[in-house]
């Protein structure tokens, strides 16, 4: 690694010598009194806001702008100052504002509508990890964040488990709670599919880990807040990107977006294709995404959002040990056969307005709509559905003086209903000569109404300048109406199911130490519905004893930032205890039945550690690495005549880790980084496990400005360069039928490269 390492700096250097003599861009660096980077100081030039600092406290700015430049640096925290930018003075120092000038941050409801303001450490992943990455991966920026692991085994097929919650959800995600701009993008029945968002049009990704953020729900996983990128007040571009790679790969984005004090708009389409490394995994997708806002006066404000998306994507289906291990590229015999794929198309529309009644007190409500329409041939049966949901969000932020500090009040509530409309058609594949699947008798048509309440108060409490209490009350009513459309008289399965209503509460404590150093804690409680599919019996009828799983978490960790804030070190422990978990247990082929099995408990340690160090003027170096150590276990779970109690939470990996290091030299930047997952329980008795894997991944890229409008990069990168043979994805408790082997693999990607170009135009 050592060689790898001097051999990888030595290159950086020389391609960096090598274009000493063509144009560069000018790079500034920002920091404190204390010689600490400060992320988000504004840079105006010409008194147009023209850049922000990351969180290294970095800009960069055109050449063409040509030295000397006058720029004016402000930030909230700290005094403006308006300095002098030459050749040898490219670092500047802020200095603090006093704690009297210093103005708390006025937390309004239009910001939490994009952010939790959560009390303690979340995970916030910006655009900027999202781009170590190819185009098309939104699983593996995701995959570093401690407690949180995305299973893929396809670009649409994608579950999400967050500290073991989730991981027994057979396909897709319903243990979380997902937003896009503040509008939801979990439907009624609890479910999540983040493969409809683009990663390259995401600003920031928000990862609350566990039943803590109130005003968005309890779901014992978590939840995700997903925002858009946006243009910077008094900016207006167009953008191009176009990237292709490995098995067919092609990705082309256009983007056009602008910005006022007043309006702002941003218009993206994307197309994405691919041919897949498996038998039958194509996939084309299609978006159009545009958000907008306008300020009609200095109280009011309006929001557009619209996310089209139109996709086709083939489905190999997992394969069982032998299969995997002699050709991981084959799809399953059946899904070959009946070329099984999934057809969707979908809509999400919400229209927001923020109102300021004062400097302190506001409220941000929003409509929504939601449509799906899905078609999927399958082998056992053609699924063919449509899913009409809507909703309104109101959000009331209210800022008071609590002990002659400055204190906070958020309220309201969200209401959501949808309405699923499904039916199954006989798959006739085996008598159309080859041809893939064929429509045949209708099998069932049913439609489900979900209607889910809920309504949230937050109260953030400063006791002392380093002590402040956050304490959230949320209640929840879920209902569910089942009408069977094919089944008369006494066969007929309609019914409807009313759980009882849940007080969930949340409590985070911090104490911040100094500027650099602070310990936080959590208890919350949280709950998941089972969706009706889950309710349902084999009969068809709606199980009135089945409940909701129901948890209590506890976490207490701690933040630290040493060496003048270069070094950061943050540590978690958590303990989640759920009760009534739910068990989908199957009994046919795609034939399940839900119960309350029994109880589990999650346990674990999360780390994370990030170095930023300057070498001279212009060379970054970012290592980092995450880690997490579990142990998932259930502490009462009787199937029948076997007794799983004390064996390990299937489908979880017991260790995760991951690193990297970040390179920049000038207009160069290098990425690298690693996952590692270790060994998975495959069934509830803990009889077989997956392989421990390792997947090394690598990106660089080039950035420079042609002239004053006009940038471009050009990147390339390797993903699992080693080619290591894994499993990206598991079915667990699977069951062969027929004499087959039980299929519990998706094969991941083997080796593979993309290499893309991009053009930016500034007007």
């Amino acid at each position: 690694m050592g060689k790898t390492f001097h051999s990888t700096l030595a290159t950086i250097f020389i391609i960096a010598l090598l274009n000493t003599l063509q144009a560069q861009e000018l790079k500034g660096f920002i920091f404190d009194t204390n010689n600490s980077p400060i992320p988000e100081v504004s840079v105006f030039v010409n008194g147009k806001k023209t850049v922000e600092t990351n969180n290294e406290g970095l800009f960069t700015l055109s050449e063409v702008f040509k030295l000397p430049l006058k720029i004016t640096l402000q930030h909230p925290d700290f005094y403006n100052v308006t300095v002098q930018m030459t050749k040898n003075n490219e670092a500047f120092q802020l200095s603090p504002l006093s704690k009297s000038e210093k103005l708390d941050e006025v937390i309004i409801s239009s910001t939490y509508q994009k952010e939790s303001k959560v009390l303690i450490s979340t995970k916030k992943i910006s655009a900027e990890k999202f781009e170590e990455y190819s185009p098309r991966d939104l699983v593996s920026a995701i995959n570093e964040t401690p407690g949180v692991y995305i299973q893929s085994g396809a670009i649409n097929t994608n579950r999400i488990v967050i500290r073991g919650v989730g991981s027994r959800t057979l396909y897709g995600t319903n243990k979380i709670r997902a937003y896009f701009n503040g509008i939801p993008i979990t439907n009624g029945g609890g479910e999540t599919a983040i493969d409809a968002i683009d990663p390259e049009n995401i600003q920031t990704m928000e990862i609350v880990k566990g039943p803590k953020a109130t005003q968005y729900g309890t779901n014992l996983g978590g939840t995700l807040l997903i925002n858009s990128k946006q243009a910077a007040v008094g900016n207006s571009y167009f953008a191009t990107n176009l990237s292709v790679g490995s098995f067919g790969l092609i990705k082309n984005t256009v983007a056009a977006a602008t910005a006022t004090d007043r309006f702002s708009l941003n218009l993206n389409y994307d197309h994405l294709q691919t041919d897949g490394f498996r038998e039958n995994s194509d996939y084309d997708r299609k978006t159009l995404f545009l958000t907008s806002s306008y300020k009609l006066n200095p109280k009011n404000e309006l929001g557009l959002l619209i996310n089209y998306v139109d996709y086709l994507a083939q489905i190999p289906s997992s394969i069982g040990r032998t299969a995997f291990e002699e050709d991981p590229s084959q799809a399953a015999f059946t899904w070959k056969a009946a070329q099984g794929f999934e057809d969707n198309k979908q809509t999400l529309l919400g229209v927001s307005n923020t109102h300021r009644f004062s400097e302190n007190f506001s409220n941000t409500s929003s409509v929504f709509y939601t449509y799906l329409d899905h078609y999927e041939p399958r082998p056992f049966n053609i699924l063919d559905e449509f899913t009409n949901g809507y909703g309104a969000r109101t959000v009331f932020a209210k800022d008071f003086s609590f002990l002659k500090n400055k204190a906070n009040l958020s309220f309201g509530g969200e209401f959501y209903k949808d309405e699923y409309n499904w039916k199954t058609i006989e798959n006739l594949y085996e008598e159309n000569n080859g041809n893939g699947s064929l429509e045949g008798q209708l099998l069932s048509d049913n439609i489900e109404k979900r209607d889910n309440l809920n309504v949230f108060a937050t109260v953030t409490l400063p006791f002392t300048q380093k002590f402040k209490g956050q304490f959230g009350l949320n209640f929840n009513q879920t209902t569910y109406d089942f009408t069977d459309d094919f089944n008369v008289g006494a066969s007929n399965k309609s019914a409807e199911r009313n759980f009882e209503p849940i007080l969930a509460p949340n409590v985070n404590l911090l104490y911040q130490f100094t500027e650099n150093s602070s310990v936080y804690f959590n208890f919350s409680r949280g709950f998941n519905y089972p969706s009706i599919e889950e309710t349902l019996t084999p009969d068809g009828v709606i199980n009135p004893n089945l409940g909701p799983e129901k948890g209590f978490n506890y976490e207490l960790g701690s933040e630290l930032f040493l060496f003048k804030r270069k070094l950061h070190f943050q540590v978690n422990a958590y303990l989640l205890d759920i009760d009534d978990l739910l068990v989908a247990e199957r009994i046919g082929d795609d034939q399940y039945i839900g119960r309350n099995a029994g109880k589990t408990q999650h346990k674990g340690i999360e780390l994370n550690i990030s170095y930023n160090q300057s070498v001279g003027r212009f060379l970054y170096i970012s290592p980092y690495l995450n880690a997490e150590i579990t142990d998932h276990t259930f502490i009462d779970f009787v199937d029948g005549d076997s007794d799983f109690s004390g064996n390990q939470l299937t489908g979880v990996p017991d260790k995760k880790v991951n690193g990297g290091i970040n390179l920049s030299f000038k207009n160069f930047s290098l990425s690298s980084n690693f996952l590692h997952i270790g060994e998975i329980p495959l069934n509830d008795a803990n009889a077989l496990y997956s392989e421990k894997y390792t997947v090394f991944n690598t990106k660089a890229s080039y950035k420079n400005q042609l002239s004053k409008v006009l940038s471009f990069e050009i990147n390339a990168g390797i993903n699992n360069f080693t080619d290591e043979k894994y499993a990206s994805s598991v079915l667990i408790n699977a069951t062969g039928f027929g004499g087959s082997e039980p299929r519990y693999y998706y094969p991941g990607m083997p080796r593979n490269w993309y290499s893309g170009f991009k053009l930016k135009y500034q007007l």
